[in-house]
């Protein structure tokens, strides 16, 4: 049965482009996804109409955008390959609009690796509706205790494998550093990012649970812009899920001196997206002003005495 139209997304737009000044107008997504893939796609679909009806150039979707599954076991057996249906959908939404669109998370069946469990995987589609570069297999898996619904631990690891490579893609909006959900708690990634990949944009499609969310998410991703000198394009999940998750929600977008352009700030509005600008000039301004890639000095034992 077909599902229902979603509602019309929540639209807070809080920049409007101005090519004369080397600025694009990007849009970050928040959801509620569940197990309906149908219904989710539906969403996505929705989104992307909006972002284009903004003139964005680019449309960033959160983790699990497709599905959020009840248990580890439907979430490894409901995985599929990147050529997959979910994919497919998505690549036909990015070229009906002429859109990039960053899948922030796609449950991809692991056929070569020999793993049981699937991957977290994070594609970016070009305005053809191509796959861009080499997809991001999410790093950093989410392992806690007392952080879910009623206190409830979330164990990633047991239904979702590692990846083991840092992914970047030059397009023409910028460098576009790929990070997802968990990596934010781990700066190394996003130095790296910067200083090796060369990232302009760094990207944080996420599910926060309410608990960790409230507690640490707006200061995590401006961290990161901050010390990166990068705009930070967060999507995010939102709301209750099932009897087991809730997510935080507040998608947002950052600056690189550490400032939010654009926010979603009540999860309780559901699915919407926030527009906001991103500006090169005002990259390369902030790291003129404060040179912090000529500053750095990397931690080693032959640079310094360690107590």
């Amino acid at each position: 049965m077909a599902a229902p139209a979603p509602s019309p997304p929540a639209v807070a737009a809080d920049a409007r482009s101005n090519p004369t000044r080397g600025r694009t107008r990007i849009a970050v997504a928040q959801m509620c996804s569940t197990e309906d893939v149908e219904a989710n796609l539906s969403t996505c679909a929705e989104l992307a109409r909006r972002a284009a009806e903004l003139e964005c150039v680019a449309l960033f979707l959160p983790e699990a955008f497709a599905r959020i599954s009840r248990s580890g076991k439907a979430s490894i057996a409901t995985a599929e390959s990147l050529d997959g249906p979910i994919v497919r959908a998505c690549a036909a939404m990015a070229r009906e609009h002429g859109m990039w669109m960053s899948l922030g998370g796609v449950a991809e069946r692991d056929d070569a690796g020999g793993d049981a469990r699937r991957r977290n995987t994070h594609v970016l589609l070009t305005p053809l509706g191509t796959i861009h570069g080499e997809p991001y297999r999410k790093i950093h898996l989410f392992d806690a205790e007392g952080v879910g619904v009623g206190g409830g631990g979330l164990m990633e690891s047991e239904w979702t494998a590692p990846g083991r490579e840092l992914t970047s893609h030059a397009t023409d909006f910028g460098t576009v550093g790929v990070s997802v959900c968990y990596d934010v708690r781990f700066p190394d990634v996003y130095q790296a990012l910067r200083f090796e990949h060369g990232a302009d944009i760094l990207i944080v499609p996420s599910a926060f649970t309410k608990i960790t969310g409230r507690a640490h998410w707006e200061v995590l991703l401006r961290a990161r812009a901050i010390e990166t000198q990068c705009y930070v394009v967060a999507a995010a999940q939102c709301g209750r899920h099932s009897e087991t998750r809730e997510s935080y929600g507040h998608a947002m977008i950052i600056d690189p001196w550490g400032e939010i352009v654009a926010k979603l700030d009540d999860p309780e509005e559901g699915v919407g997206i926030a527009v906001g600008e991103i500006s090169l000039k005002y990259v390369d301004e902030v790291r003129r002003k404060m040179p912090i890639a000529s500053h750095r000095r990397p931690v080693r034992r032959e640079n310094f005495t360690l107590g």
